[in-house]
């Protein structure tokens, strides 16, 4: 009889062993593929420290003192090497005092005086006695037209920019339409 225990099979047992066998092989194969991933696609391994920071190009200008009572405080300098002028091409109206004490008026100047096809049109500008006012900006296209974008008035100036693909003299203006005043226009020809 214990002859015949030995010789039997035993189907449980030989069930577990076999199960077992099975989740080692898929355990090491799929950690194989695993272990193999990761080193294709980069992940973990050696430490280059290197961020994804180091790839970004930003050019931040030194600010340098603006002429005159009125305007800005700091003017930034031309990413291109240009001139440090103000870039708008109409002429700068001669300033008198009542200019100088002009609360609610808001005056619009631009970075650049021309740019490539969607490049950034910086705008900045004072609005004395806008704080907090969301000022539209507008294109001139037939008429005065809301462009998709707005800048908000902070210490009595405010700054955004804009971009465009249509070629030629482009006009802009911000408009606050809480009180309807304007500033005066400027021109940036794009192409």
């Amino acid at each position: 009889m214990i002859d015949r225990l030995r010789d039997e099979d035993h189907p449980v047992l030989t069930g577990l062993v076999a199960l077992v066998a099975v989740g080692l092989v898929v355990g090491l194969v799929l950690g194989g593929v695993a272990l193999g991933a990761t080193r294709v696609l980069g992940v973990g391994g050696e430490d280059t420290s290197a961020t994804a920071s180091d790839d970004v190009d930003f050019f931040l200008p030194k600010p340098s003192p603006t002429d005159g009572p009125s305007g800005p405080l700091i003017t930034l300098a031309p990413e291109d090497g240009g001139s440090s002028e103000s870039a708008s091409t109409e002429p700068e109206p001669e300033e008198t005092e009542e200019a100088e004490d002009a609360e609610g008026e808001i005056t619009l100047t631009v970075g650049q005086a021309s740019v490539g096809v969607m490049q950034n049109i910086d705008l900045t500008g004072v609005y004395p006695g806008g704080e907090g006012a969301v000022l539209q900006v507008q294109k001139f296209s037939g008429g005065w037209q809301d462009f998709p974008v707005t800048a908000v008035v902070s210490n009595e100036t405010f700054a955004t920019y804009v971009q465009t693909s249509t070629q030629g003299v482009n006009r802009f203006r911000v408009v606050d339409n809480d009180s309807g005043v304007t500033s005066n226009e400027i021109k940036v020809t794009v192409g």
